[in-house]
């Protein structure tokens, strides 16, 4: 009886950030009675344990198994021949990289001697006599350098005729490594059938080595921002995947899915470490084997199909979508680009700046999330009109929250924080000694419009009693002072204008307090 082997490609894949489900479907016509329907070849890498089988048509499942399929031919068998000509031929080619060796530093030898008979054969015309046999050594010795760089010449011939036969000889082990089908995993599903029928074969499982993570672009025009939200995708589990119903879903199956619970929380007496030596034995082994259980976990399994355009299913727990147009993903671990959602999110502008560190201004955006979409963790490359500015680090954002998105630099807004005071004083006895100074920081608007600034500042903070820091002069009155010397000034700048801050502060220290972290 010949063996039941169903053609079923590959209908559908639900990528998670850290693995895929891979649904297969095929029809074939099975006889009556108990028979056994193989699926091949599958990945060596699938999860036993997340094989499932479905169906359509008058049959019972019984049940699958999965198991290896085994190559026919051994390659070592196949290629044993041709790897015995490659190793000649490599020895050939090393024998003659040796002797061209030999031939390289005959000829540099001759050529010294070449020089310091030449050296002899000025003084020799210098006296006045001919020398007769000096020239004759000279005759001699350039046929024998003419005599090494033919061979060299002859040499470098062999060697590329036996690199061109290596060549040949690598293309023939790689025609047979390609005829000789590797290892696989099969799929057998036993069925039971009252009568010979066709029946529709549907089966799924779970591989490792694939999964997709988040990039976003984010384009500014005017106050509207406009976000684009992509899927990127890879996988190395060995199939490739053809344009197929592909889902992204956000579900992460864990490897511990019971709720957490608090073990009581004890406090002890310190105990000093007791050397490695003497560590009770079997202590690392637990240590392992605890380590083993947390790892060990079943996978969860979820079904998600997207309709038209990159909608979203929302789950208990997570969501899934379905790009708008079908993408394949090859095997080959490079990253694949699907389109999920573009957004219109409503943005309040401001900068921020802090020159007492630079005089960069940011423009910055306050974004509240409007669509109904959780959006991953992700780069973001930013974007004013169609001007790329810089790229940004995208955090969790959640239906309804507010993230702050850093925009890119803004050189119209112009800052310049300057020294304009500064008095010291020596100690004397029995008296402290001060220190005193005062900033300026010019802010200009070039912009077309009002813009609203977040200008920060900072004053020293004492870590001594015997250091005091005394605030004299903040114009105009900050928004904000923190415990940590943090000063925040919050403007509103209309076009064409410009406003000045001022802080000014004092330092005194003990005569005996030698400052450090004091800057200007």
């Amino acid at each position: 009886m010949s063996r039941l082997v169903v053609d079923a490609p590959i209908v559908a894949v639900t990528v998670y950030p850290d693995r895929a489900r891979v649904t297969r479907r095929g029809r074939i016509i099975v006889p009556a009675g108990d028979q056994t329907v193989y699926v091949e070849p599958l990945p060596l890498a699938l999860e036993d344990d997340s094989v499932r089988v479905a169906g359509r048509g008058p049959a019972t499942v019984l049940g699958v198994d999965v198991a290896m399929q085994h190559n026919a031919q051994s390659p070592e068998e196949a290629v044993a021949e041709v790897e015995r000509e490659r190793l000649e031929v490599q020895e050939l080619v090393a024998e003659l990289t040796d002797a061209d060796d030999v031939q390289e530093q005959l000829d540099t030898f001759l050529a010294q001697l070449a020089r310091r008979a030449g050296n002899s054969f000025a003084r020799t015309l210098a006296s006045g006599e001919p020398g007769a046999e000096l020239t004759g050594f000279t005759e001699s010795l350039t046929d024998r350098m003419a005599a090494v760089r033919a061979t060299r010449r002859g040499l470098a011939a062999q060697r590329r005729e036996a690199e061109k036969r290596l060549a040949a000889v690598d293309r023939r082990l790689a025609e047979i490594y390609q005829q000789v089908k590797p290892d696989r995993r099969s799929a057998a599903i036993a069925l039971e059938l009252a009568a010979e029928a066709e029946v529709e074969v549907e089966l799924s499982y779970v591989v490792p080595a694939a999964g997709w993570s988040s990039s976003y672009d984010v384009r500014l025009t005017g106050d509207r921002l406009t976000l684009n939200w992509y899927g990127l995708i890879t996988q190395r589990t060995g199939e490739d995947w053809p344009e197929c119903d592909l889902t992204l879903s956000t579900a992460r199956p864990t490897v511990n899915a019971k709720v957490p619970e608090l073990d009581p929380w004890y406090l002890d007496r310190f105990a000093h470490p007791v050397p490695l030596a003497a560590a009770a034995p079997g202590m690392e082994a637990r240590g392992a084997g605890r380590r083993d259980r947390l790892l060990s976990a079943a996978i969860e399994e979820q079904s998600a199909f997207g309709q038209q355009q990159a909608t979203v299913e929302q789950g208990v727990t997570a969501a899934s979508y379905t790009p708008p147009r079908r993408v394949a993903v090859p095997a080959d671990g490079a990253t694949h680009r699907a389109t999920i959602a573009a957004i219109d999110l409503d943005a309040k502008l401001d900068y921020v700046t802090a020159p007492v560190r630079s005089t960069d201004v940011h423009l910055r955006a306050t974004v509240v999330n409007s669509s109904a979409h959780t959006l991953p963790t992700g780069k973001a490359s930013v974007f004013h009109d169609a001007d790329f500015v810089g790229s940004a680090a995208l955090p969790l954002w959640a239906p309804g929250e507010d993230v702050e998105l850093a925009l890119g630099l803004d050189d119209r807004i112009r800052v310049e924080r300057k020294l304009v005071r500064r008095e010291a004083s020596k100690a004397t006895l029995g008296s402290t000694r001060r220190r005193q100074v005062e900033y300026e920081t010019k802010i200009e608007n070039h912009t077309p419009r009002d813009a609203r600034i977040t200008v920060l500042d900072q004053l020293p903070v004492a870590r001594d009693h015997e250091i005091t820091v005394k605030p004299l002069t903040a114009e105009p009155e900050p928004a904000e002072t923190t415990d940590l010397g943090v000063i925040t000034w919050k403007l509103d700048l209309a076009a064409g204008k410009e406003t000045t801050l001022k802080l000014a502060f004092r330092v005194d220290t003990g005569k005996s307090v030698d400052l450090t972290g004091w800057r200007e």
